[in-house]
């Protein structure tokens, strides 16, 4: 039988099944000890110093206590907590992408996705070179700098030669005062051979869900196809991270198994991650299981409630304080709304899950992976933020200047990260409100630029803020970062 060791190369070890069920044992036998409960939430809690605001995090064990504890004060004080961290480490920057979906084959058997093999009412598309340059020439178009590229596993038609030649597409296309400034990678786990190539073409974060983390779930959900193999899929980050990649992304489809056991094998993921290679995942998503083409969400009988949900957000956000968080358009406005201020630090604004969607003035459903519950453009998104008090970031500065992986960690856990995200925020966020706004976003947005660059904590780089902001509105200069 396998035994629990984070740092152990094996999945079976790292993910330990006996170790999670003891976890969720004790959580449960523990959830009324409130003097327990309450001496979690003070470790958890920010502690400010000389040099800075810093946070422990907390063990999988702990924060599945936490997750359990359904006392209302508790519940009421970790929310509190969740919003600390995050104006602490993110501010009010809420950072924005759009997927971009390269096709729909896919050799699969995923019981949750339509894009699985045996669909044959979907249709099958795979964008050309110069369909790629279109969609993103429409990205731009909106005013997004960073993207996330997605595609089925078919070694046949999506060979990784394909995504590569995509990545490169994508970067060397300029329009007007349009660049995309990160490409963000989700595809099926690969050999280290191949993340050393995709390292070299320059991407962002490597994302790759892990559906989820109990094995014989795993098992039964993927059928078919090379993402059956629950070790080979589940060491991925691993290899990537063996590959060169220092920034990846992780991540379980809520819905399709207990949320407590994906909660905690979500969390071993990270420490796993710190424990070997020094950083933990650069990002944590949450989706959740929603309809699609021939998917019906109601087969999967572990749906989690809004108000559970967020709480799990919360108690994410409280185990692993400098990991940046992210929510789709899958959630409403209204989820996404609350989510924010619970740890959410990325968005989606303006998806279409559909193969060549952003090239259509009507959003096609034929070939979409699930359906989207906010459909906002990204300028009503934008503007919606700010009316939050969120600043819409598109800042794609810290990729480029080489933080990433311990770098960026570091820079967060220090506290410089104000001096370099809040300036940098601001200063794409003039890009968009120049190129790209209505009016309305517009006036909101240079009111809260004003405001915001007060915020900055050292003066010559609040001043130097305020001179490129002044010429990026009164010329074609762009792309100034810290």
């Amino acid at each position: 039988m396998a035994v629990y060791n984070p740092k152990s190369l094996s999945a079976d070890e790292f993910i330990n099944d006996e170790e999670i069920l003891q976890t969720l044992a004790w959580a449960d036998e523990n959830k009324n000890n409130l003097d327990l409960v309450d001496s979690i939430l003070e470790k958890a809690r920010p502690k400010k110093s000389g040099s800075g605001c810093h946070c422990q995090g907390l063990s999988h064990k702990e924060a599945s206590l936490l997750l359990a504890c359904d006392d209302p004060a508790r519940v009421k004080r970790m929310f509190e907590i969740a919003e600390e961290i995050k104006q602490a480490f993110y501010g009010n920057r809420i950072v924005l992408f759009a997927p971009l979906y390269l096709s729909n084959y896919c050799v699969n058997g995923c019981l949750y996705c339509p894009y699985h093999l045996k669909n044959k009412s979907i249709a099958r598309k795979k964008l050309t070179q110069e369909e790629i340059r279109k969609e993103v020439i429409a990205l731009q178009d909106m005013g997004h700098k960073r993207l996330a590229i997605e595609a089925g596993e078919d070694p046949v038609n999506n060979p990784l030669e394909y995504i590569l030649e995509s990545i490169k597409t994508i970067y060397s296309i300029k329009h007007k005062n349009g660049a995309i400034r990160r490409v963000n990678v989700n595809i099926a786990a690969t050999t280290v051979e191949n993340y050393k190539k995709l390292h070299d073409a320059g991407i962002g974060t490597y994302i790759l869900f892990q559906e989820t983390y109990n094995r014989s779930s795993y098992e039964e959900l993927h059928p078919t196809g090379p993402k059956h193999d629950y070790a080979w899929h589940t060491e991925a980050m691993d290899r990537a991270m063996a590959g060169g990649i220092d920034d990846v992304g992780l991540g379980v489809l809520f819905g399709l198994e207990s949320y407590r056991y994906e909660f905690a094998g979500l969390l071993m993921h990270a420490e796993h991650l710190e424990a070997l290679h020094g950083v933990g995942p650069h990002t944590i998503s949450v989706p959740r299981v929603k309809h699609a083409d021939d998917i019906n969400p109601e087969v999967f009988d572990n749906s989690i409630p809004d108000e559970m949900f967020k709480k799990i957000i919360a108690c994410i956000r409280i185990a692993v304080p400098y990991t940046g968080m992210i929510i789709s358009t899958r959630e409403s406005e209204s989820v996404r709304k609350a989510a924010l201020n619970l740890g959410i630090s990325q968005i989606s604004g303006a998806s279409r899950t559909s193969v060549g969607g952003y090239t259509q003035a009507d959003r096609p459903h034929d070939t979409e992976q699930f359906d989207v519950s906010d459909q906002r453009t990204l300028d009503e998104v934008v503007c919606w933020l700010m009316e939050n008090n969120h600043i819409p970031s598109f800042c794609t500065a810290c990729y480029r200047e080489g933080r990433t992986g311990d770098r960026f960690m570091s820079l967060c856990k220090n506290g410089q990260i104000l001096n370099c995200c809040h300036p940098n925020a601001l200063m794409t966020l003039t890009e968009y409100l120049t190129d790209y706004a209505s009016e309305k976003t517009k006036a909101t947005g240079f009111k809260m630029i004003e405001r915001e660059l007060k915020n900055i904590p050292k003066e010559k780089v609040r001043q130097i803020a305020l001179e490129h902001i002044e010429a990026i509105k009164n010329s074609s200069s762009r792309d100034f970062r810290f």
